[in-house]
């Protein structure tokens, strides 16, 4: 089993072509699994799922790596954890093309970060909060992640076309102004992170390091007032921008959506007939 697992986890080609559609990370499909040899193919004949990533054996095969449009645990599926992400041949996959006939453009991770327990720096947190309650855009996915920039390293590794960091910056500038930064990462091998601790530069790093980092990454901080222990307390001028900074973000993962759906220059894609 276990050699079994070693020769799918080779990464394939950025996307294959099947039946004249690209396909690869993002892309929607509908299922047709041919052997019908078990519960699995009875029940995922037809479902819609989204594509994670293609793999290519050692002898050269595609396996189309997905988790299911609908269900509830996907996340649960882009962590590689059984019964949520599945295997499929070029063969047992249809293609859903847009009306332009590329696949569906990438998704963008909104990561909220910060402690609630220092005040002010729990805005990222607060901010992640407010678009979980709002009807969000699609291809964005919001995770708070407090603390955890090891959870967060390894959340980088899918295959997001952007990730919008959300946080608390200290800047000298008047407590609520927000600012848009695009990180520029140095160059080093300090890559470790803290278990429980969150420095977006280091986990950029890590991420990095382990193998994948999305094409665009941007950065809203907010100037903060106070970062004292005071749970679960924003101070008045920085809880009033929170909704400010949500509109901001999703207005960044929209630009992003857009760019990565715009033609750009790479090789061409395997054809599977």
């Amino acid at each position: 089993m276990t050699g079994f697992w070693t020769r799918m986890a080779g990464r394939g080609p950025a996307e294959i072509v099947i039946a004249g559609v690209p396909v690869g990370p993002g892309s929607r499909v509908r299922l047709r699994p041919r052997a019908q040899a078990d519960v699995f193919d009875l029940v995922l004949d037809g479902r819609v799922a989204v594509v994670e990533s293609v793999e290519q054996d050692d002898e050269g095969a595609f396996h189309i790596a997905v988790t299911l449009d609908d269900d509830p645990g996907r996340d649960l599926g882009e962590a590689r954890l059984p019964g949520h992400r599945f295997f499929y041949s070029a063969e047992e996959i249809e293609p859903l093309a847009e009306q332009d006939g590329r696949p569906v453009p990438g998704r963008v991770l909104v990561a909220g970060i910060g402690n609630v327990f220092l005040g002010d720096d729990g805005f990222g947190v607060e901010v992640a909060r407010h678009l979980a309650g709002q009807a969000g855009v699609p291809g964005m996915e919001v995770v708070d992640f407090g603390i955890r920039g090891m959870d967060l390293a390894y959340a980088l590794q899918r295959d997001y076309t952007g990730v919008v960091f959300v946080d608390a910056a200290l800047r000298g500038l008047a407590p609520g102004t927000l600012t848009v930064l695009e990180p520029e990462l140095p160059d080093g091998d300090d890559a470790s992170v803290e278990t429980h601790g969150m420095d977006p530069v280091r986990v950029l790093r890590l991420a990095r390091q382990l193998g994948r980092l999305p094409a665009r990454v941007r950065v809203v901080c907010c100037e903060p007032a106070s970062v004292e222990e005071d749970p679960f307390e924003l101070s008045a001028p920085v809880r009033a921008m929170v909704g400010e900074a949500a509109g901001l973000v999703k207005s960044l993962v929209m630009d992003m959506i857009a760019e990565s759906a715009t033609p750009d220059a790479r090789d061409p894609a395997p054809t599977v007939r």
